[in-house]
C-alpha cells in the first residue's frame, strides 16, 4: 500500500502491514505512537526522530526500529518510507528500545516488494513466505551508532536541548556545571548519570549528527566543519571517522552513491 494511514489498516488481520509513503521536504509527524511496533526505512533522505529518551538521526537506505507504544517525533528530509507495522507478538525479540539499523541490499528489497503487496495477502503463498523472511532479516539486523540518549533533569534537558539547536565542539563542561551552580565534578557525575556518555562523547555524537543531516543534504563539507567549530575540516573528519569509521566524503558517497563538497 502507498500513501495511506497505519489508522485505517491497523485492525487488518495479518502480523505485517506495509505502507510506503512520500513526505515533502522538511515535513514533520509530531508526537505520537502506535499499537503495533513500527520499522520505518528511509529509501531517500534523512530522518530525525525523537522521543523521551534521546534523538536518532537516520541516514539514507538505513531504518529506525520503533517499539509498540513509544511516541515519537519524526522531522522528514527529503524522505521517501516504507514502513513495517507489526503485531508486538511477531516480534519479542526485538530491543524494547529505538534502534537505528542497517539493512542488507536483500532487505532493502524486500521492504519495497512489501509494499506493493495487497493488505490481505495470502499467508500460505509467496507474499506471505516475502514478509517472513523479512522478519528474519529484521532480526539479524546490526545496530549503528546514531543514538543521542536526553537526561530526565530539567536543568540539564534545558542545555542539552539548547545544544542541539546550535551544536560547538568546543562547548566545555566547566561553563555548563557554573550555569548549573554546581561544580565540574557534580557536573560530570549528573552527566554521565543521566546519559550514560561523559559530557565528550554526548558533544561529539550531537556534532556528528547534526553533520549528518547536513551531509545528506548537500551543505560543504568545511561549512559542516566550521558552523560546528571545529578549527579544520580536517580535525572535523578525524572526528567523524572516530565515531563512523568514515570520513565524511567517504561515508556519503558509501550511503548514498554521492560525493560531498569540499
Amino acid at each position: 500500500m502507498r500513501n495511506t494511514s497505519i489508522d485505517l489498516l491497523d485492525a487488518t488481520p495479518r502480523a505485517v502491514v506495509a505502507i510506503g509513503t512520500d513526505y515533502p521536504h522538511g515535513h514533520l509527524l509530531p508526537l505520537h505512537h502506535h499499537r503495533r511496533a513500527q520499522l520505518l526505512y528511509g529509501a531517500t533522505g534523512v530522518m530525525q526522530v525523537s522521543t523521551e529518551d534521546g534523538n536518532w538521526v537516520v541516514p539514507p537506505q538505513r531504518a529506525v526500529w520503533i517499539p509498540p507504544g513509544v511516541a515519537h517525533e519524526v522531522l522528514m528530509l527529503g524522505v521517501s518510507t516504507r514502513s513495517l507495522y507489526i503485531e508486538p507478538a511477531a516480534v519479542t525479540a526485538m530491543d524494547a528500545r529505538c534502534q537505528v539499523i542497517n539493512v542488507s541490499p536483500l532487505m532493502r528489497q524486500l521492504l519495497l516488494e512489501a509494499v506493493e503487496l495487497a493488505p490481505d495477502y495470502d499467508e500460505a503463498g509467496r507474499d506471505g513466505a516475502l514478509i517472513n523472511l523479512l522478519l528474519h532479516e529484521l532480526l539479524r539486523s546490526a545496530h549503528l551508532p546514531l543514538h543521542l540518549p536526553l537526561p530526565k533533569d530539567s536543568r540539564l534537558l534545558g542545555l542539552c536541548q539548547a545544544f542541539l539547536k546550535h551544536p560547538d565542539a568546543h562547548v566545555s563542561p566547566v561553563e555548563w556545571a557554573a550555569q548549573l551552580h554546581i561544580s565540574l565534578r557534580s557536573f560530570n557525575r549528573l552527566f554521565s548519570r543521566q546519559t550514560t556518555l561523559s559530557f565528550s562523547q554526548w558533544r561529539q555524537q550531537a556534532c556528528v549528527m547534526a553533520a549528518l543531516a547536513r551531509l545528506a543534504e548537500g551543505d560543504a563539507v568545511t561549512r559542516i566543519a566550521l558552523d560546528l567549530g571545529y578549527d579544520s575540516p580536517a580535525a572535523f573528519s578525524t572526528m567523524f571517522r572516530r565515531v563512523l569509521g568514515h570520513a565524511p566524503s567517504a561515508w556519503l558517497e558509501k550511503t548514498t552513491g554521492h560525493r560531498s563538497k569540499k
